[in-house]
């Protein structure tokens, strides 16, 4: 379960370089270090506000209390939202193999899946 946990981790790394990676690509001029943090600060406090209560993988503190499937959508958003942005960027085998992780991860994540859903 830790190395999972930590995969986990990783892929959220990894989705905040995708979307840091399309943003400076896509914005010109001075524009692209603006465009950076707030593609990152945006995906970051999605990912740490809204929490299902008591979730055993996170801290267990909600700052904004979202039922499990909702919870489940984001992660799926941002997570998958990191690799396409990725082959957006042009960064294809980055791209492929990110969404292999995530899959993976995932697929090591049933029982977690099953639990946000039945709350």
């Amino acid at each position: 379960m830790s190395l999972n946990l930590a995969l986990r981790f990783l892929l959220e790394l990894a989705a905040l370089g995708g979307f840091a990676l399309l943003a400076w690509r896509t914005t010109n001029g001075g524009w692209r270090v603006v465009a950076v943090i707030v593609a990152c600060s945006l995906m970051m406090t999605l990912w740490g506000v809204f929490n299902v209560p008591d979730d055993p993988s996170r801290s267990g503190h909600a700052p904004v209390a979202v039922p499990g499937v909702v919870r489940l959508l984001l992660e799926l958003f941002i997570l998958f939202g990191g690799a396409a942005a990725f082959y957006l960027a042009g960064a294809v085998l980055t791209a492929g193999v990110m969404a292999a992780l995530l899959v993976l991860h995932y697929g090591l994540s049933v029982d977690r899946i099953i639990w946000l859903l039945q709350r």
